[in-house]
């Protein structure tokens, strides 16, 4: 027996089905799209990552190559060609070995290199040694040692410009504290004294009979810090000793000028002081300017070029009465404290106390010892050799 309405729903449920299977196959199929188009992202994003890892490790690659060296040398074609330096071994008969290259090594030619690459080292390191020599001022022969004031040492440039010294020091010799100047058995230079109120009392026959040829005698000087001339206090008697005892005489002036004027001063006063006695003056008449040990004086701010002046003005001074001129000075002051060049015309007196001076220029008179002993002079005595007999002259 049918109920009301059961026709109805027993046709409608059909429909009901399909569209339940439609929207089943919708969903998947937009599954299948999502799941697909997931997969599209993951594949593109792992491409894009593939391609920035291979173009940083071309950067890297790019980088290590700028950062390597190049090469030192490039190999040559004749340098591949190294079978020359091993010998063909020959058989008893007097044929080639016909085995490979190879066989044919032997020690020889590489001991041979190793030989020659040693040989070679040597040779280098004696030419590197040699030029360390000629650049070290002691051995180069241009160079020579002064002390300066505040006692330092300094290596000063010898002038090729100026008269180098030729004396020769295997020539000289010493009897009883004298030094002689020898030639063929002969003394050709001559011995003095130089002499001051610092002396004291000379026994000037003394002198002579103990060998001395002549005598520098202290005229006077200037002091220095006050300014003043003075005659030295012994000066006097100091001259006419030795002109009672027939010795050569020259003078010497201690000047502190600071001016050409005054420079000219002290040689007016020496020429004046000097004219009594004028006959008698064989031997120069020298300028001695010389910084004051452990104290201050007025020469002490003047210019080399300044005591360059100076001096030149002195001399003249001496020159124009008929007097010869001549510098004294220590080899420091020679060198850096005046200019030589412009002093070449007058003869020089070198202070230096050694047994051999190693002063490079051209002198007349050396002064050797200040602590000399010598009959005539109470305690110690300047000694001195000249290599000109200006009494001959």
């Amino acid at each position: 027996m049918k109920l009301p309405g059961e026709e109805e729903s027993g046709r409608g449920g059909l429909p009901v089905f399909y569209m339940v299977i439609a929207v089943a196959a919708f969903m998947l199929v937009l599954l299948l799209m999502i799941m697909k188009s997931n997969n599209d992202k993951k594949r593109g994003s792992d491409y894009i990552k593939e391609i920035q890892q291979q173009r940083e490790e071309t950067a890297m690659l790019e980088a290590e190559a700028e950062e390597m060296p190049e090469p030192e040398q490039k190999l040559r074609a004749e340098d591949l060609d190294f079978w020359d330096m091993y010998p063909v071994e020959e058989e008893e008969n007097g044929e080639e070995s016909s085995s490979s290259p190879s066989s044919a090594i032997t020690e020889k030619p590489i001991q041979s290199t190793f030989a020659e690459r040693a040989e070679k080292e040597r040779q280098e390191q004696e030419q590197k040694e040699q030029q360390e020599a000629q650049n070290d001022p002691a051995t180069d022969g241009k160079h020579t040692l002064v002390t300066n004031p505040d006692g330092t040492d300094e290596w000063v440039l010898i002038s090729p410009y100026l008269p180098k010294s030729n004396l020769d020091f295997t020539k000289m010799e010493e009897k009883a504290g004298l030094k002689r100047y020898m030639e063929n058995g002969k003394k050709i230079s001559y011995i003095g004294a130089d002499i001051s109120k610092q002396t004291g009392n000379v026994n000037f026959a003394s002198l002579k009979a103990a060998g001395v040829d002549y005598v520098m005698i202290r005229l006077g000087g200037r002091g220095y810090s006050t300014g003043q001339i003075t005659l030295d206090e012994n000066f006097k008697q100091n001259i006419e000793g030795a002109i009672a005892e027939g010795l050569d005489i020259g003078v010497y002036f201690y000047s502190q000028a600071i001016s050409q004027d005054e420079a000219n001063e002290e040689a007016n006063f020496v020429v004046q002081n000097l004219e009594p006695y004028r006959a008698h003056i064989k031997y120069p008449v020298a300028f001695d300017m010389e910084f004051v040990a452990n104290d201050e004086s007025r020469i002490d701010g003047l210019s080399r070029e300044d005591r360059t002046k100076i001096a030149t003005s002195f001399l003249e001074g001496v020159k124009v009465a008929g007097y010869v001129p001549m510098v004294y000075g220590d080899k420091e002051w020679l060198i850096k404290e005046i200019d030589l060049a412009k002093l070449q015309d007058y003869d020089v007196w070198l202070a230096q106390e050694a047994d051999m001076p190693d002063y490079p220029y051209r002198y007349a008179m050396w002064q050797y010892s200040t602590t000399g002993v010598l009959n005539g002079i109470k305690g110690d005595a300047n000694l001195n050799i000249c290599f000109i007999g200006y009494s001959q002259r």
